[in-house]
């Protein structure tokens, strides 16, 4: 298994084949990933019909703060970015008696090792939801947390299995199943949603969620059997390898850890700020993250691979090309998202009321998404920055980047929870009432502080490290960078006064009608924003628009084969 800047070589032919591949791959992922998210947004649905903003998903959501911790630090996108260098050295070398070795001895040593952890947290689970990620509950809510997480602690456990499957099979250059996998998981849940929460309340989302975390493990292991895993009863502590896919994973663990630890605290914000606030601040960042992922997570996902194989020939000035226009990409992408979600972010949140939400419910996620949508930008680029500086095996300077950004999260927190008094926020409301009609801005008051205090410090991890890298790389590209941020902002600003100007003209125009009527709202606004943006776009000579068009022409299968 060759880096790819090894095998293309100075073969035109085999780097047009390697660019069809990455194309291939990269729909792949972008596809598995649309699936999940719109098999999340039924569920979204769903739930908002049943709960709304109120006590029990406020449960739920708190529930599941610690199972997603311990497989964070434990099993999670730490653990693929250690093993499967380790792993694939052994394929490589034809090894593969020491690769599945290896494979059993880090699958065995993670399962115990999170085995003991769920136990703990089982047993304290009413210590940890009344002082640690909900101390603002009731003892209702609190003890309704307590049973949920105690569920939902058997789908970590499967995960940390099920996580390590997906390494084994990226290494192999197999990425079909494992972007199916996800897609797996949403469907437990849904059925989780449709069939048990009518029986067992919201303790049937908890239950759905551990069935979709065996159909996530179960749906890999045909690539398992193909590929002949072979696996040993062993811990293998004495093993090499095995320590050092762990001395890999610890800065990554920690800084994955600075982020969870980040939204308990957020979460214990929130759990003070009323009723329907930990439910709001989850919606608002469930909501920004379907674009992040289509956008940020598959672009890193693809371009990992590229910068890890230039990095290894020492090719900086490809490391510095590819780096610089993943960024771009991503800054074409999520600004008109970002600037798109706060025009119309209202009556797109209307979708989920159906009688679940009220006008405030609406108004308080609102708040949280408007403040997320900088974060669908920082999040989105920090997933390409912070991966090159994994391309060069460099762990420690994201995760002393994203310390810096947790101070920066945790201190705005605090301060943004409580600015609604504040004489610039009322001049803020202020403006904002006298557009009543449009709703297009909320005050960062309360909970949607809590949103803007994620975005800013996510912000500044980014920036320190863009500025760390630019002086590693010799540059970024940083004109070029620069140049698309410029144009993809004026692009999205006159898209802006075009959207909004549909929504004003529509609401004067159309008779309020309802669900069908805000979705034919949102489709002719999103259709007309998308073509205003393109069309700007072009008339400001974007090569990136060009760029992307070729790409999806090359991307296109030649002779019935992609």
């Amino acid at each position: 298994m060759q880096s790819q800047a090894q095998t293309d070589g100075g073969d035109p032919g085999a780097r047009r084949s390697a660019s069809r591949k990455i194309a291939f791959d990269t729909l792949v992922v972008m596809v598995a990933f649309g699936t999940a998210k719109a098999i999340s947004l039924i569920q979204t649905f769903v739930i908002a019909r049943v709960f709304g903003v109120g006590s029990e998903w406020d449960a739920y959501v708190t529930a599941n703060r610690i199972p997603e911790l311990i497989f964070t630090l434990i099993a999670g996108g730490a653990l693929a970015h250690a093993f499967i260098p380790i792993f694939g050295g052994f394929l490589a070398r034809g090894d593969k008696a020491g690769a599945w070795r290896t494979a059993s001895h880090v699958i065995n040593t993670i399962f115990l090792a999170t085995l003991a952890v769920s136990v703990i947290a089982f047993v304290a689970a009413p210590w940890l939801v009344a002082n640690v990620v909900a101390s603002g509950f009731d003892e209702i809510a609190r003890q309704q947390s307590v049973e949920l997480m105690r569920i939902l602690l058997l789908s970590t456990l499967i995960f940390s299995v099920s996580g390590i499957v997906m390494g084994i099979l990226q290494s192999h250059n197999h990425f079909l199943l494992p972007a199916l996998a996800p897609i797996m998981f949403d469907v437990g849940i849904l059925f989780g949603v449709v069939f048990l929460m009518p029986v067992f309340g919201v303790h049937g989302i908890a239950i759905g969620a551990v069935i979709g975390a065996a159909l996530h493990f179960g749906i890999q292991v045909p690539g398992l059997i193909r590929f002949r895993a072979r696996w040993l009863a062993k811990l293998g502590w004495g093993d090499p390898s095995l320590w050092q896919v762990i001395r890999l994973m610890l800065p990554r663990i920690a800084g994955l850890g600075v982020f969870s630890f980040n939204f308990i605290i957020m979460n214990n914000i929130a759990s003070r700020l009323g009723t329907g606030s930990v439910a709001a601040l989850d919606w608002g960042w469930r909501l920004m993250q379907i674009p992040q992922t289509l956008i940020g997570t598959a672009m890193g996902t693809v371009i990992f691979p590229t910068l890890a194989a230039l990095s290894a020939v020492g090719d900086e000035t490809g490391k510095r090309d590819a780096m610089s226009g993943a960024l771009r990409f991503i800054l074409l992408a999520t600004i008109p998202s970002s600037i798109g979600l706060v025009v119309i972010g209202r009556p797109m949140i209307s979708l989920l009321e159906r009688g679940a939400f009220d006008a405030s419910a609406s108004a308080l996620v609102f708040s949280t998404l408007q403040f997320f949508t900088l974060g669908l930008i920082t999040h989105s680029l920090l997933e390409v920055i912070a991966r090159s500086f994994y391309a060069d095996k460099d762990t420690l300077t994201p995760l002393f980047a994203a310390l810096g950004g947790a101070a920066i999260n945790l201190v705005c927190s605090f301060a943004f929870s409580g600015v609604s008094t504040a004489e610039g926020a009322g001049i803020t409301r202020t403006v904002a009432q006298q557009l009543p009609q449009l709703h297009i801005f909320t005050p960062p008051g309360n909970v949607g502080g809590l949103a803007l205090a994620n975005s800013l410090g996510v912000s500044f991890e980014v920036l320190v490290l863009l500025f760390v890298l630019r002086g590693r790389w010799h540059g970024v590209n940083e004109s070029a960078i620069g140049s698309t941020l410029l144009k993809s902002l004026t692009a999205s600003l006159v898209m802006a006064v075009v959207l909004v100007a549909v929504g004003a003209a529509w609401v004067t125009l159309v008779p309020s009608g309802g669900f069908a009527m805000t979705v034919a709202q949102l489709a002719v606004q999103v259709v007309l924003g998308a073509l205003v943006f393109f069309g700007v776009a072009v008339l400001l000579k974007m090569e990136e628009i060009g760029t992307l068009f070729a790409l999806i022409r090359r991307s296109r299968p030649a002779g019935g084969r992609a």
